[in-house]
């Protein structure tokens, strides 16, 4: 394996997603003032009305909620021609997934990828053609089951007859618990407060835990510190003997917490094994030529044509976990985003050209991942990776360039 240097690994996520990409030139010029009369109250409403598109996430101290004022951070541009973000406050996953299919003024929305299989289970004929109604835009981050439980309770079979905090009914984090909890067959009394109603709880000792479906960093535990009492509950085949870890694993992605993420919950050098769902970034997919639909085109070019700004350290670290080029199992792609992405293969095939090499932060990067997953697959006898190995194992290869030693990235070079 080459040696790469740490100053690359920042742009490990967009290089991942993005390998065939061109990088785009996003320089727009200033609009000249219009000469004359100003704008009617009619112009400025239908101005205001032509650039706002809405992105529903499901509350102020979710990873989602930060994932969108950083979009609207670095899309907003409030010019007439312009493009605005307006984030709303919703509940939850599913609940999102509902209210961009019937909300009339919600365009997009973070949902988590088992939302629609979980619609079309409860009512298949109401929700019978609904991945050609509400369709994906992106993979956003991976979402980390995180149950914050005393100190008194080892594992997740001890909560059995205890009281567990769901969250609110019909959160992302309340359906799945359901489904593991039930997948697990584990029974407990439970209790659906706000999460920092659950915190106030655990910590005084009313309930044994809590659960949050989120990406870690979850802010609300910054405030936990190690004298409360509690521990997140670690989740793998080794910490549990349930028959039914494997199937839960196999469902879910394999992920960890960590200390840089927990510093006050989790021992440096140690980690807490979990499983993780996946955060998509959906919309509602209005017929073409639409005003919607052209709004919503739009705001994808935007958003991907900028897509490098999210990693340049200012923004949420689980940008990194982005891959705009991700399949969606069960999901259509949004049209516009699958367009955007054939034009950049495209231009990008035709700017390489047969006989040139790609700089060493993308084309030398990509090598080393694929001779990484080579290895894995040989260690394992493996034909066929999965989506969920596929998202372990670019989790652990960005470890394994962050423990590189230091060296320029003039170093890089391809065998």
């Amino acid at each position: 394996m080459m040696s790469i240097s740490n100053t690359v690994v920042k742009t490990l996520s967009a290089i991942f997603c993005l390998s065939l990409v061109v990088p785009l030139q996003m320089a727009r010029a200033q609009a000249p003032a219009k000469q004359g009369a100003p704008a009617s109250y009619e112009d400025k409403k239908r101005q205001a009305n032509d650039i706002a598109v809405t992105i529903v996430v499901s509350g102020i101290t979710c990873t989602c909620a930060r994932f969108a004022e950083d979009i609207k951070n670095v899309v907003n541009d409030l010019r007439p021609d312009g493009q605005r973000v307006l984030p709303v406050l919703g509940v939850g996953g599913l609940q999102n997934l509902q209210d961009v299919l019937f909300l009339r003024n919600i365009d997009m929305g973070v949902v988590d990828e088992d939302n629609l299989r979980l619609l079309k289970k409860r009512d298949p004929a109401l929700y019978a053609n609904i991945e050609q109604r509400v369709q994906y835009i992106t993979k956003l981050y991976n979402s980390e089951f995180q149950i914050l439980a005393r100190n008194e309770i080892r594992s997740y079979d001890d909560l059995r007859g205890k009281k567990v905090n769901f969250n609110v009914k019909d959160s992302q984090t309340e359906v799945t618990a359901d489904i593991v909890f039930n997948m697990l067959k584990i029974d407990t009394v439970r209790s659906y407060y706000d999460n920092d109603v659950a915190l106030k709880k655990v910590i005084g000792g009313e309930i044994a835990a809590m659960i949050i479906l989120t990406g870690a960093p979850q802010a609300l535990y910054a405030k936990v510190k190690k004298e409360d009492g509690v521990h997140f509950l670690p989740f793998d085949e080794r910490t549990s003997t349930n028959p039914n870890v494997k199937q839960v694993l196999a469902d879910y992605i394999p992920a960890e917490l960590t200390n840089e993420q927990y510093p006050a919950l989790i021992p440096p050098g140690t980690t807490v094994p979990t499983f993780a769902n996946r955060a998509v970034l959906v919309a509602y997919a209005w017929p073409e030529n639409s005003p919607r639909y052209a709004k919503l085109a739009k705001f994808v070019r935007e958003f991907f044509g900028r897509i490098d700004q999210f990693n340049d350290g200012s923004r949420h670290p689980k940008w990194s976990e982005i891959n705009i080029a991700a399949d969606m199992p069960g999901w259509t792609r949004f049209k516009p985003a699958a367009d955007w992405l054939a034009e950049q293969r495209v231009a990008a095939t035709r700017q390489r050209g047969p006989g040139v090499t790609l700089s060493a932060g993308s084309s030398e990067l990509k090598v080393a991942f694929d001779q990484f997953v080579d290895q894995y697959a040989a260690a394992k006898g493996l034909r066929v990776i999965s989506a969920s190995d596929q998202e372990m194992l670019f989790a652990k290869f960005q470890q394994y360039l962050q423990a590189q030693p230091q060296q320029s990235s003039a170093a890089v070079r391809t065998r």
